[in-house]
């Protein structure tokens, strides 16, 4: 039995409780549910109390004395930011094609010249597990630097089932060893690999004949991703992936409508995708599509910036009633970014959401793209203890500074992972 945690005084604690169950559009997600003088109450890394500091101070009189007290005196309080979608598993960097882009080359024009994806494949499948275990711990410490607490992993830097496999087994090993949660994601369709051009419906048939059923055997995914755009995947191949993963009991995910309209965002709602992703060319009748099949727009501002692309359309997603989620998509080639602080900031000014929505969007309602919205995403009895405290007094400056972080202290089930002396962290 660890010492109860008591975290008291949080100048706004944003405990992202609403009347509002599952996934949050249009005003429920300006709803924080904030408590000024707020306290938490942790035993066991789980949240036994939420309410104001004299609340609990009643309530746990006779118990004070056992607790380990953090003070947010000043602090902003909230849950541990989620981020659902990332490609943190890979080998090797590709900073020599941030200057091809500033020289005029497009994502298409490096891809095609096998670089882009092509690239980071040839690195993650020659790398070791314990290499890619290496650099990837490095990239999930700079997220808990971040205050992000859950991260959803993507495989398809292999896109042949042994590099497949190593990558989601990676993730498993890291999940086992790491403070951070990591909800994994098969994406064997993520690019045509070269062996295979010309030929993609050959690709498809291998994914659905022998990568599926061994990644859902040995219960390595929970998620089927498919990379749905001209020159990648078409819609009818799309589809047949996700419907292939859905029999084996994958959960659907969409990249889609990123680089043009290709009906991706249509295609999330017809096969009942959790979430559909990127979304920077979706169409209106994609858009009212996604709301009414209850799909979550994945939205990544810092992905459209590195490309200096326009960024989605958030504000008018959240307005038709589509529920809106952000991540950073950290990956090597077209947002190599582990900070959720820029992301929302950026949501703000590239995607016209309110402050308040971009802390929803970054917790509950990402929690909710990733199916971790029982345990995550928000600060409430009997979820997890994840919980940011900010160097700052109110959610809205968190948004306000650019590419300022200012998490002062992170815990992960209740225990300090960020904000304390080398000698007294955990292990992770």
């Amino acid at each position: 039995m660890t010492k109860p945690l008591w975290i008291k005084h949080a100048a706004q604690l944003a405990t992202l409780l609403s009347a509002k169950k599952g996934p949050r559009s249009k005003e429920a997600m300006s709803d924080l549910g904030i408590l000024e003088d707020g306290s938490l109450w942790i035993e066991d890394g789980i949240i036994q109390a939420v309410g104001t500091t004299t609340d609990l101070e009643k309530r746990y009189a006779d118990r004070l004395h056992e607790a380990e007290i953090a003070d947010a005196t000043g602090h902003l309080v909230t849950p541990g930011l989620v981020d659902p979608h990332t490609h943190v598993a890979y080998g090797g960097s590709r900073e020599r094609e941030f200057e091809m882009r500033l020289e005029g080359s497009t994502y298409m024009d490096i891809m095609n010249a096998g670089g882009g994806i092509h690239a980071t494949t040839r690195m993650t499948r020659g790398a070791s597990e314990e290499q890619l275990i290496e650099q990837t711990t490095r990239r999930l410490d700079l997220f808990l630097e971040h205050g992000v607490t859950t991260v959803e992993g993507k495989s398809g830097y292999g896109m042949d089932l042994d590099t497949e496999l190593k990558q989601l087994r990676v993730m498993k090993t890291l999940q086992e060893t790491h403070a951070i949660d990591i909800v994994p994601t098969f994406m064997g369709a993520h690019a045509v690999p070269v062996e295979y051009k010309g030929r993609e419906d050959e690709f498809v048939d291998l994914i659905i004949n022998e990568m599926l059923p061994v990644i859902a055997k040995e219960k390595l995914a929970v998620f089927n991703d498919v990379f749905c755009e001209k020159g990648v995947y078409t819609p009818a191949q799309s589809e047949r992936v996700l419907e292939a993963g859905k029999r084996l009991g994958l959960i659907p995910k969409i990249h889609a409508d990123e680089i043009e309209s290709y009906g991706g965002a249509e295609l999330a709602a017809k096969v009942g995708a959790i979430s559909a992703e990127h979304l920077l060319k979706a169409s209106d009748e994609g858009i009212r599509a996604m709301a009414e099949a209850g799909t979550i727009a994945c939205l990544l501002p810092a992905t459209a910036l590195y490309l200096r692309e326009q960024a989605a359309d958030g504000r008018k997603m959240i307005d038709e009633g589509v529920a809106v989620a952000i991540s950073t998509d950290c990956n090597p080639g077209s947002s190599p970014t582990t900070s959720m602080p820029l992301v929302m900031n950026l949501a703000c000014i590239s995607m016209r959401l309110t402050p308040a929505e971009a802390l929803t969007a970054a917790t509950y309602n990402a929690a909710c793209a990733i199916k971790c919205e029982d345990k995550v995403g928000s600060l409430e009895v009997g979820k997890q203890a994840d919980i940011v405290l900010w160097d700052a007094k109110n959610y809205q400056e968190i948004q306000y500074f650019f590419g300022v972080n200012h998490v002062k202290s992170v815990w992960k089930k209740g225990v300090q992972v960020v904000g304390v002396s080398s000698q007294d962290k955990p292990d992770c």
